[in-house]
């Protein structure tokens, strides 16, 4: 079930961290990469933060979520995340799935995400994100920026 996510609440935030950091652990190991911001959050910066959290629960479990930031033209997909035990179940399908499901016709959805992480850049793609610029982070360290129109 997808319902959104109250973060600024401690049990909330504390929930969406014990997902998002085992995550982009093994994020940062698939691409060689520990300079990844969201491995430095804390509960505090997941409960001050702006985006918009939307949460999938197995049952009673948060078992992954989706962070985004809404502008007039823009859904800029912040955060995509499934914790590691529910890999390849559908998680992360369904959660891009709700975001394309509220985009308006005018908007179009931004994504970026390490450049050799070839399976988020292969989940886009299926859902018709288009690769639009490779953007070199650190020397030798690109990210890929996606779009959806």
């Amino acid at each position: 079930m997808i319902q959104s996510l109250h973060h600024q609440e401690e049990k909330v935030a504390k929930e969406i961290l014990e997902i998002q950091l085992p995550a982009y652990k093994i994020e940062a190991e698939l691409i060689g990469f520990n300079g990844i911001p969201q491995l430095k959050d804390t509960i505090h910066n997941i409960m001050i933060s702006k985006e918009i959290f939307v949460g999938y629960y197995d049952e009673s479990q948060l078992t992954g979520f989706i962070s985004f930031m809404i502008t007039d033209g823009l859904i800029d997909i912040c955060r995509l995340v499934v914790h590691p035990n529910f890999f390849r179940k559908g998680i992360a399908s369904a959660l891009l799935k709700y975001v394309l499901e509220i985009k308006k016709e005018n908007q179009h959805i931004e994504v970026s995400t390490g450049a050799k992480n070839t399976p988020a850049i292969q989940l886009y793609e299926r859902f018709g994100f288009k690769k639009i610029n490779d953007i070199e982070i650190e020397p030798s360290f690109f990210i890929t920026q996606l779009i959806y129109k």
